[in-house]
């Protein structure tokens, strides 16, 4: 096989090295041009609060314990304005929490929206609460009732529901499949367009998958039941997307400032990770917290270890068994590298309790890591064996268990879900010990890497389909 390589030379000896070869950011200096971009004008601002007043007002009067309340809760989150209403929306679904098996028992069984609606929002929002109320959706032989399939909204409402499974709740998987396999089968029949592309996007990203702005993005597009609700949520959106422009310009700028006084090869990553970390270090100074750097640098240095021991199979020409991969995919995921840095930017809700809890590699980080090692893994390891690279997952299980290709792939796929399933139980565990806003930032860097790997490697190769999503969320206006 014909390695891609880099040629490096040293005062002694030339050292030749695989690379990736991967394209530039097909963005360039774009985001330069946004250094002066007001985020909103005093007319703006003034309309934003006055609209948010309004939006406040609405959730506040709509009576607790009712559906209304529920389904304007979940509009106000899929619009992408929740964030604004969190003390709100909280305090509704405490209530409803409270009085969850009162008001379940006040519906019949063909009430499949009402139902499904309420368990999917309270267990999105940490509250754990049983799944037997699904079971009044079933005939004598524990089936699915048959007629269900004629409500396409409430089967669409059934689906988001089953996404929050955790494991042993089988009513939930066969909901899972059930509505899986109707909505499949009722798609191509269906004459409304907008209803028809809601359950189309929801079979290619769940609830549980999709990144929540681009998610935002596409529900704001069809959307047009509450006039004020929609125009707040236009404005909200741009202006969100005028201040990630500015930020996008600050990021760029140093980019290009920095390469320019940087040494060559290994220096540059290197003196860019120290300015890196001694700019927050300094930040977090004035808060006493400049200790919680150190929680990241140990972080790295386990990537760096994982990856150097990833080299040492590869030039040793060994197969690892799945359980070393495995292990050692922990760290290659990212996820421990990347909560320990993101953490150090979200204030003074980031304890050192917290990174202390972190830094045992709990069972939510361990699972969203592999998901996004898997994931990367089933998409782009073919291409990685062609440069020359380490096995992944998928070249591990064959070898190990002497097994095809699709069906390393079949397997991996249900460690994938089998993950995603231990990362809603731990959510739903330690929702109320962990800060909510932390657990998010988990469950937020899985659903990325799902979206980025979902149809190819969009990581990689970033000038295909990712290219225009970034476009319509970080470019584009809502007119």
């Amino acid at each position: 096989m014909e390695l891609c390589t880099q040629t490096v030379a040293t005062d002694e000896f030339i050292i030749s090295r695989r690379a990736g070869n991967h394209h530039p950011t097909a963005w360039g200096d774009h985001f330069l041009v946004y250094a002066d971009l007001p985020v909103a004008n005093e007319e703006e601002e003034k309309k934003h609060e006055d609209l948010k007043e309004e939006v406040r007002k609405m959730l506040v009067m709509t009576p607790s314990k009712s559906l209304q309340k529920l389904d304007l809760i979940n509009t106000i989150q899929r619009l992408g304005v929740a964030y604004h209403f969190e003390h709100e929306i909280e305090e509704s679904l405490s209530y409803m929490y409270t009085h969850y098996q009162e008001w379940i028992s006040e519906f019949d069984g063909n009430d499949l929206h009402a139902i499904s609606l309420c368990f999917r929002l309270l267990r999105q929002q940490g509250y754990y609460v049983s799944c037997d109320a699904f079971r009044r959706l079933t005939n004598d032989q524990g089936n699915f009732k048959k007629e269900l399939v004629n409500n396409v909204h409430g089967m669409l409402s059934l689906y988001e529901a089953a996404q929050y499974r955790v494991h042993g709740e089988v009513i939930l998987d066969e909901a899972l499949n059930f509505t899986i396999t109707q909505l499949k089968l009722i798609l191509p029949k269906l004459s409304d367009s907008q209803l028809a592309q809601q359950v189309n996007d929801a079979l290619k990203f769940s609830i549980k998958d999709g990144i929540v702005r681009v998610e935002t993005r596409k529900y704001i597009s069809f959307y047009h039941e509450n006039e004020v609700l929609l125009n707040f949520a236009k404005l909200d959106f741009n202006i969100l997307q005028k201040l990630h422009k500015k930020e996008l310009c600050e990021i760029t700028r140093w980019n290009i400032d920095a390469s320019e006084q940087l040494p060559l090869y290994m220096k540059i990553i290197y003196l860019n990770l120290l300015d890196v970390y001694n700019e927050i270090e300094k930040e977090l100074a004035n808060e006493n917290k400049s200790f919680l750097v150190n929680y990241s640098i140990k972080e790295i240095k386990k990537m760096t270890r994982a990856y150097f021991q990833e080299a040492k199979w590869y030039h040793e020409k060994k197969v690892p068994t799945m359980e070393k991969y495995m292990k050692n995919g922990i760290i290659t995921g990212g996820l421990l590298l990347l909560a320990s840095t993101f953490w150090l930017g979200i204030g003074k809700i980031a304890t050192k309790d917290a990174f202390d809890w972190m830094a045992t590699e709990p069972s939510i980080l361990v699972a969203g890591s592999l998901i996004g090692r898997l994931l990367n893994d089933l998409k782009s390891h073919e291409e990685e064996q062609k440069r020359g690279d380490v096995a992944k997952a998928v070249e591990c299980y064959m070898n190990e268990y002497n097994v095809t290709k699709e069906e390393a792939y079949m397997k991996i796929r249900n460690m994938i879900e089998n993950y995603w399933n231990v990362l809603n139980e731990e959510y739903l565990k330690l929702t109320g010990v962990i800060p909510r806003v932390l657990l998010m930032s988990i469950v937020n860097f899985t659903r990325a890497v799902e979206f980025l790997y979902k149809d190819e490697d969009a990581f990689t190769c970033s000038k295909n389909n990712l290219k225009d999503v970034i476009s319509v969320m970080l470019i584009d206006p809502i007119i």
